[in-house]
């Protein structure tokens, strides 16, 4: 079954929320023009409480953007963003939500971040997404939206480890960072990861 993944394309994370993502607008109409093309449509929403570990304004003397370390790994702390319930929450106004068929929120647990759709950082506890996937029978997975360099990178490779063909749909994502991401992209490829764009779907 060939699945559409679509992450975090939410108010929060446009150009005009409080965790911009560089023309992270112009991604909604090329996810709306694909949907037609898949079995199957899942999304990801960040959903995290106010007192989310990962925000700046929950650690005293720090700024956004500062790391701190968590369960042994380094999290970067970002303005208060994807808070529950909020319109920043919220999936873009113009995002067509009526095929999907599931939607599964991450970072909810106050004491860890979850980038990947599938796991938190920590890696201790899994979201059911490759459980949902495997028992609709997903054996291609294509994945895209926001930020192709943390959210959207971080759930391909976590896919790709547990048994999925995946797909990076280009111009249905777009990076934070757009010089680190040229730089998971190639660790993707060598990973075996296919690089494709909405046309050659």
């Amino acid at each position: 079954m060939k699945t559409l993944l679509i992450i975090d394309v939410q108010n929060d994370f446009m150009p005009s929320g409080s965790l911009p993502v560089p023309y992270g607008n112009e991604i909604v109409p090329v996810i709306n023009a694909i949907q037609d093309k898949f079995d199957l449509i899942v999304a990801t929403q960040d959903w995290h409480p106010r007192n989310h570990v990962s925000f700046a304004n929950n650690h005293e003397g720090k700024s956004n953007f500062d790391e701190i370390e968590i369960y042994g790994k380094t999290q970067t702390l970002w303005p208060d963003h994807c808070i529950q319930g909020t319109e920043g929450a919220a999936f873009h106004r113009d995002l067509n939500t009526e095929k999907m068929e599931a939607i599964f929120r991450k970072g909810t647990d106050t004491t860890i971040d979850s980038y990947s759709a599938f796991y938190d950082n920590g890696h201790l506890k899994s979201t059911g997404l490759t459980g949902y996937l495997k028992e609709k029978g997903t054996t291609q997975l294509f994945l895209c939206g926001l930020a192709s360099d943390i959210c959207v990178y971080f759930s391909i490779i976590d896919a790709f480890k547990e048994g999925f063909t995946c797909f990076f749909i280009e111009d249905a994502s777009k990076a934070l960072d757009t010089k680190e991401f040229e730089n998971l992209k190639k660790s993707m490829i060598t990973m075996g990861i296919k690089m494709v764009t909405s046309a050659s779907i």
